[in-house]
């Protein structure tokens, strides 16, 4: 951790608009400063740590090691901050600023950006700074705000509300099952072709439940793997072979007969769909607005 005791924390806002911009003229412009005062401030910081917190080149400005740490350091710290002085003045504190999402991008497609779309027309001061990844980021270092996830949270030290959940079903293309054959039970699965999802904890174990006959917990066996949810839907519809996707991804396919529901009377396990924020006592004035309108919509 960078030792902050002797610095003037007056040039932290400073440092952090340069590196959610990575631009000393955007950030001098966010802030309404000077260019100067931003280079300035920037330069005293780095003086006083006796460090080199961005790399300048006449293209670009990026954060070296040191200045992500600091930054991951510095994002809770000037968010408290700012809330505690909002909370002074008795009034609703603006949406304005930046407010950085992260979440994956089908549900970026499908979910979140319309509603990031009606969001923003209605706060003109604010910047919307939507981050698209089928992988789980770490929302410190990376500055996020505000996170949704589908699925299962596997990290304890953040907060999450949760929101709804999404119903999980097995598919396959006609193609597939022609070639192959149609599955009758959950055993039968060993012998078919599976399309493994990584991004899971465990991609080829899965616990099939019916009220009829109970549960059972299957291993697959892979032939062909990704890390992306589409990818993984288009694999299966060129007929790749059998896997697990949420039911809404697939309700287009299964319409127009691209994708086939087996085993319909077996259920599988729901995944939850979550509101995830940072470490911390208080939720950024941004990101609750966001999810209010995103909960009201």
């Amino acid at each position: 951790m960078i030792e902050l005791r002797n610095i003037d924390l007056n040039l932290l806002p400073l440092f952090a608009a340069v590196a959610e911009s990575s631009s000393f003229t955007a950030a001098a412009l966010r802030l309404g400063v000077t260019k100067a005062k931003v280079s300035l401030g920037v330069a005293r910081l780095e003086s006083a740590l006796g460090l080199t917190l961005f790399t300048r080149t006449t293209r670009r400005v990026a954060l070296t090691a040191a200045g992500r740490e600091l930054q991951a350091q510095c994002v809770p710290l000037l968010r408290g901050m700012g809330e505690a002085l909002g909370g002074t003045r008795g009034a609703e504190p603006a949406v304005a600023g930046t407010l950085r999402i992260s979440c994956s991008v089908e549900h970026a497609v499908h979910t979140i950006a319309p509603v990031a779309s009606r969001f923003a027309a209605l706060h003109p001061q604010l910047e919307l700074d939507l981050r698209c990844s089928d992988r789980v980021v770490d929302l410190v270092k990376d500055g996020i705000d505000l996170a949704f996830r589908l699925g299962w949270l596997r990290d304890s030290t953040l907060r999450a509300v949760r929101l709804g959940s999404f119903e999980q079903i097995l598919i396959a293309a006609p193609e597939y099952l022609r070639r192959a054959g149609t599955p009758k039970t959950p055993q039968d699965l060993v012998r078919h072709d599976w399309v493994a999802l990584d991004l899971l904890a465990a991609p080829l174990t899965w616990r099939f439940t019916s009220p009829r006959e109970g549960s059972t917990t299957v291993r697959m066996r892979a032939r062909m793997h990704t890390d992306s949810p589409s990818t993984l839907r288009a694999l299966v519809e060129a007929g790749a072979g059998i896997s697990v996707l949420d039911a809404e991804t697939c309700r287009a396919a299964l319409r127009c007969g691209g994708l086939k529901r087996l085993l319909p009377q077996w259920e599988l396990p729901t995944g939850g769909i979550h509101a995830v924020f940072p470490p911390g006592r208080h939720l950024g004035t941004n990101a609750k607005a966001f999810l209010d309108f995103f909960r009201a919509s």
